[in-house]
C-alpha cells in the first residue's frame, strides 16, 4: 500500500505547492469567474474569484501517478490521458467565459461532441483490452455479466454522464473536490485490494504478482493521485474559496472518476457510490422536463444543492453532508469486496 500512499501524498504536495504560484497568476491574467445573474444572490461576491484552479490538482494526478506506476501503464496512462483530455475540453469552455466575460463558453453541442470523441476513444480501449473486456462486476452478487457489443455503448454513457454529474456537481465551495476525495480513496482501496487478490502463490513463502495484478495496482496509484490532488486542492477550495476549478477542473475529474469505474470493472458501483453526483444530475433534468411540460419548476433552483442554498441551508453544512452521504455510500460499497 506504500506506493498509492505515497503517490496520494506526492500530489497532495505539489497541487498545494502551485497555489502560490498559479493564483497571483490568475489574478494577473484575470481570469475570474463569471457568476450567472439568475443564481443564488449569496454567489454574487464570488464573481471575480480565479477559476481554471483544476490545472493544480491535474499536474498533481499526473505527477503523482507517474511517479509510482511507470512499471504498469496499460490501464493508468489511458486513465491520465482520458484525464488530460476532458480538462483540455474544460480549459477551452473557461478560457472563452473569461475572454468573453460571460457563463456561456464553448455551445453545448461543441462540448457534446468533445466528450462523446473522448467516451468513444476510452469504450473502445476498455472493450478491446485484455485487462478490462466487455464484462462487468454484477456487485453483491460476486458475478460478472457480459455486455458484448453493447459494452461501448454503455460505457459512453456512463463516461459522459459521470463528466457532466461532477460538472454541475461543481457549484459550491469544496463540493466537487471534497466528493471527488471520497470517491478517489475508496476506489484506490478497491484496486489495491484487487490487486491483492489477483496474487498467485508459487511456494509457501513467496508470491508472484500476475501483469493484471501490476495493472490495478497502478490504477491504485492513479486514483490516489487523484485523491491527493482533490486533498491538495481543498486547501484554497474549501469556503471561502480562494481559486475554483472550472470546467478544467470538473471535467477532468468526472474523467478520471469514469476512468476508475470503467477499468475497475465494477461500474454498477458509480452510481451508488457517487449518489451525490447522480442527484445533480438528476435534479436537473427533473426540473428541466418538469418545466417544458408543465411549465412548474420543482426546486427552488437545479443542480440540487442550490435549493438547499436558497432554502437558507449554509454553503458549509450542504458541502458537509454531502461528504458524510458519500462516505457512508463509498464505505456500503467497499461491503461488496469483503
Amino acid at each position: 500500500m506504500q506506493h498509492p500512499i505515497f503517490a496520494l501524498l506526492l500530489a497532495a504536495v505539489v497541487t498545494i505547492a502551485l497555489g502560490p504560484i498559479l493564483i497571483p497568476l490568475l489574478h494577473r491574467l484575470k481570469f475570474g469567474q463569471t457568476v450567472r445573474d439568475d443564481g443564488p444572490k449569496t454567489h454574487l461576491k464570488k464573481s471575480g474569484t480565479p477559476t481554471m484552479g483544476g490545472i493544480m490538482f491535474i499536474v498533481g494526478i499526473l505527477v503523482g501517478t507517474l511517479a509510482f506506476s511507470l512499471n504498469a501503464t496499460e490501464l493508468a496512462l489511458p486513465a491520465l490521458l482520458v484525464t488530460a483530455g476532458f480538462a483540455l475540453v474544460g480549459f477551452l469552455d473557461d478560457f472563452l467565459k473569461v475572454k468573453f466575460k460571460n457563463s456561456v463558453g464553448l455551445h453545448a453541442y461543441q462540448k457534446i461532441i468533445a466528450q462523446f470523441g473522448i467516451a468513444l476513444v476510452l469504450a473502445l480501449y476498455a472493450y478491446n483490452s485484455p485487462f478490462a473486456g466487455s464484462k462487468i462486476y454484477l456487485p453483491f452478487l460476486n458475478a460478472e455479466f457480459d455486455l458484448g457489443i453493447f459494452y461501448i455503448p454503455f460505457m459512453m454513457f456512463v463516461i459522459i454522464g459521470t463528466v457532466n454529474s461532477v460538472n454541475l456537481t461543481d457549484g459550491l465551495d469544496g463540493l466537487a473536490s471534497g466528493v471527488s476525495l471520497i470517491y478517489s480513496v475508496t476506489m484506490a482501496v478497491i484496486f489495491f485490494y484487487m490487486s491483492t487478490a489477483m496474487l498467485l502463490p508459487t511456494d509457501a513463502a513467496q508470491a508472484v504478482g500476475t501483469q493484471y495484478a501490476q495493472e490495478l495496482h497502478s490504477m491504485s496509484v492513479f486514483a490516489a493521485a487523484v485523491a491527493g490532488g482533490c486533498l491538495g486542492f481543498l486547501r484554497y477550495n474549501s469556503y471561502p474559496a480562494q481559486v475554483f476549478m472550472g470546467d478544467t477542473g470538473s471535467l477532468a475529474l468526472g474523467g478520471a472518476i469514469a476512468a476508475m469505474a470503467i477499468f475497475s470493472r465494477a461500474v454498477l458501483l458509480l452510481p451508488i457510490m457517487g449518489g451525490c453526483l447522480v442527484a445533480s444530475s438528476v435534479s436537473v433534468i427533473l426540473q428541466v422536463g418538469s418545466y417544458k411540460l408543465r411549465k412548474k419548476r420543482i426546486f427552488r433552483m437545479a443542480p440540487l444543492h442550490h435549493h438547499f442554498e436558497l432554502k437558507g441551508v449554509a454553503e458549509t453544512k450542504i458541502v458537509s453532508v454531502y461528504m458524510i452521504i458519500t462516505t457512508i455510500l463509498c464505505l456500503v460499497c467497499l461491503l461488496a469486496y469483503v
